[in-house]
């Protein structure tokens, strides 16, 4: 599996395994989720993309079960979390609206939170989730700065940022951002051509995508890219899950495609996508399926 380097301290692999659904597995044991993870070492995905409020804020606390089931997992694993959404769910179910919360305060809290959940020292990798607007840039920046110099965290990111959020929020800090975890897949083309996938590409920083497969809707729906990617799949000997994952690594971008299939079967098969080589040909048919017309 081949790795990317986000900074001096950090490498991740190229494939991302996204536990977003991890709480909403009906089987939510320990050894049910230790299989999971262990479906993904044995491929060579050794990142784990989480956030606080998974699983209505249940998710970490799943992984954690599993990570004090089995200490030794951790020591092979870079894992990824997320915080800023307050939602009326779990433990915010008080709060009277849905918001974010980019406060020094708020940051803090919920680093020691998922460190507690996950039962981990420390993040790998922590994100801003999604743009506050009513972000104090200086001292989001700061708080980022202070679990970033404790050693609380690794390294720092965000998520679903645009690019002048992305450079808001980096003027005001010490630490480098590392990455931004947006959407991109066949059925969301938009960072292609926006100018989001161009800034990273630009500054050199490997973006990683979420709902690479359009939350599972490109695979049963948008007709012309299934019939694209079936007749590229068949070449390969691979399904049209894996061709529309190899769609992303096929882009100089270095694109990290985070995937959350709960099926333990889907999750081993999940490094298919590496055996797929899309020439530029292949690469523009797939475009153009998802485009809806030929390119101009």
């Amino acid at each position: 599996m081949q790795r990317v380097k986000l900074s001096d301290t950090l490498e991740m692999s190229r494939l991302v395994y996204g536990m977003w659904r991890l709480g909403d597995d009906s089987n939510t044991s320990t050894a049910h989720v230790e299989a999971k993870i262990q479906a993904c070492l044995d491929q060579g995905i050794t990142t784990f993309d989480q956030a606080d409020i998974y699983g209505g804020y249940a998710a970490e606390a799943v992984l954690g079960n599993a990570l004090r089931a089995n200490p030794s997992l951790r020591q092979k694993m870079e894992i990824v979390t997320k915080c800023d959404i307050v939602a009326p769910v779990g433990r915010y179910a008080d709060a009277k609206v849905k918001y974010y919360d980019t406060s020094r305060a708020h940051i803090l809290k919920s680093v020691d939170t998922s460190l507690s959940e996950m039962a981990i020292d420390h993040i790998d990798l922590l994100l801003i989730h999604r743009p506050d607007p009513m972000m104090d840039h200086h001292e989001t920046g700061a708080a980022l700065d202070e679990v970033a110099a404790n050693g609380k965290v690794g390294a720092v990111g965000v998520s679903n940022f645009r690019p002048w959020d992305w450079s808001l929020l980096q003027s005001a800090m010490k630490t480098k951002l590392v990455t931004n975890q947006i959407e991109i897949s066949l059925g969301e083309i938009s960072p292609f051509t926006n100018g989001d996938l161009a800034f990273h590409q630009q500054h050199g920083h490997p973006l990683m995508a979420w709902s690479p497969l359009g939350g599972g809707l490109l695979m049963a729906g948008n007709p012309p890219v299934g019939v694209v990617a079936d007749e590229i799949a068949a070449e390969f000997g691979v399904d049209r899950a894996a061709v529309a994952v190899a769609f992303l690594l096929a882009h100089p971008a270095n694109i990290l495609p985070v995937l959350g299939t709960n099926n333990l079967g889907r999750i081993k098969r999940v490094s298919d996508a590496l055996k797929v080589k899309l020439d530029r040909e292949s690469w523009y048919r797939l475009y153009e399926a998802a485009l809806g017309h030929e390119v101009p």
